[in-house]
């Protein structure tokens, strides 16, 4: 057997997986030093948590989507043009920063209310809000040129600097926040500021490969056009994971029972576990995309067929490993978050629940990374509108404890997912070969 594509698949998903992992240390690092300011200063750094990463997480298709077209260009043997689409995508970055940025600045007090803020947390996380909201165009620079190198072929340099940011961020918020007592305030201060030493870090990188390739780095109007349509479609999908997401905690709520916050607390504890375990998925989901792209721009269908099915080989076998190793730690990972027993003892359930659906969500992941690398978004987008039409209903209406919905999440949501991404993988519509792709719905 050919093991070249298991080595292309590990290059590409091993740094991907540390760089998702090193990008939620951000908020971690902020929440270790801020907590010992107090609870209020602590709670106000969380709600102004949710609002940016609602922010950066549905424009996530500027890194996905960038990753796709510059490694369909790269297969195709249009390596200044790749570099020239990823350049498209660093610019749209800007502009969207630049129409977020304001608004999230001036209107930071009301959505800090929006979120649930009240008291002295609004005035808390108003505070971090208003400034870290001026890191939002340097986060969204960093996904852009994170997609560009993705595509071509390199996920080594955005984890160095996904590892170099999170070291500057600590030392900042050190300094800011006690060194110079400037409380909450220095910490978003410190994250903005290594957020922009971040981006600025990959776009040197980009900007001196579009030197050595001779590509533009002027905006360009069509180009930035083309990028922005493209993500409509990636946009309405990710929208349609996060409502999935949301639904399921609203029918967490409504779980029968008297404590309601122990439901929650364990609910919270398992999809913060569910989200880790993610990461590996996606981590190979990115290799997906990236060769992908590159194999389908170079016309080569056999080799896109191979890669995709070797992808969900690594897939269902990362989702077993998961799987067994949660099944193992299950009764004494409760420990690690919370002293109260009876969360540990109904954390135990739902973690079997998780593991029992990891390897479906291995062959979810990966899929969903072949058909975002092969430009099939429009797809994904009608498919995460059907699967969530099917899936929120239920889990509203089917909800007598909290293990029965997570039993709905992983067999209802993620089934559905992969009924929608298997039927889509087993035909010809999405092998669209070329530099550039139009995928039919």
């Amino acid at each position: 057997m050919d093991r070249t594509p298991d080595r292309e698949i590990l290059r590409l998903a091993v740094p991907a997986f540390l760089a998702l992992v090193a990008e939620p240390l951000f908020l971690l690092a902020d929440s270790a030093i801020v907590g010992h300011l107090g609870t209020a200063p602590l709670a106000g750094l969380g709600i102004a948590g949710v609002v940016l990463q609602t922010i950066v997480g549905i424009c996530v298709f500027l890194a996905y989507g960038t990753t796709a077209s510059v490694a369909r260009r790269v297969g195709a043997g249009d390596v200044r043009g790749a570099v020239a689409q990823g350049v498209d995508g660093l610019w749209l970055a800007v502009l969207i920063g630049a129409l977020v940025t304001v608004p999230a600045v001036l209107a930071a007090r009301p959505l800090a209310r929006a979120v649930g803020a009240h008291g002295a947390v609004v005035d808390e996380a108003t505070t971090y809000l208003r400034i870290a909201a001026l890191g939002v165009t340097p986060l969204l620079v960093m996904l852009a040129a994170t997609g560009v190198l993705r595509g071509l072929q390199d996920t080594r340099t955005p984890m160095l600097v996904a590892i170099g940011g999170n070291v500057a961020n600590v030392c900042l918020n050190l300094l800011l926040v006690y060194g110079l007592d400037l409380g909450i305030a220095g910490s978003a201060t410190g994250s903005v500021i290594a957020q922009a030493l971040s981006a600025a870090t990959l776009v040197a990188v980009v900007v001196r490969g579009a030197r050595r390739h001779h590509a533009s780095l002027r905006p360009d109007l069509p180009g930035i056009r083309q990028a922005a349509r493209s993500g409509v479609a990636l946009v309405v999908r990710t929208l349609t994971l996060r409502a999935a997401l949301l639904v399921t905690t609203y029918a967490v709520t409504l779980v029968s029972g008297t404590d309601q916050d122990t439901q929650l607390a364990t609910h919270q504890i398992a999809f913060t576990l569910w989200t880790f375990l993610a990461f590996v998925l996606d981590a190979i989901a990115i290799a997906a995309q990236a060769l992908t792209g590159r194999s389908l721009g170079a016309g080569d269908v056999e080799r896109t067929r191979s890669i995709a099915a070797r992808m969900v080989w690594w897939g269902v076998v990362s989702g077993v490993v998961t799987g067994v190793a949660v099944v193992a730690v299950s009764p004494f990972l409760g420990a690690l978050f919370t002293g109260d027993d009876a969360v540990r003892d109904l954390l135990v359930p739902v973690l079997i629940v998780v593991a029992i659906g990891q390897p479906v969500c291995g062959i979810v992941f990966v899929l969903d990374g072949v058909l975002i690398g092969a430009g099939d978004g429009r797809y994904l987008a009608y498919g995460g509108l059907v699967t969530l039409a099917v899936y929120a209903p239920v889990v509203v209406l089917l909800h007598p404890s909290l293990v029965v919905v997570w039993v709905a999440f992983s067999a209802i949501f993620m089934g559905a997912r992969l009924v929608v991404l298997v039927h889509r993988a087993r035909g010809t519509r999405w092998l669209v070969t070329g530099a550039a792709t139009s995928v039919a719905p």
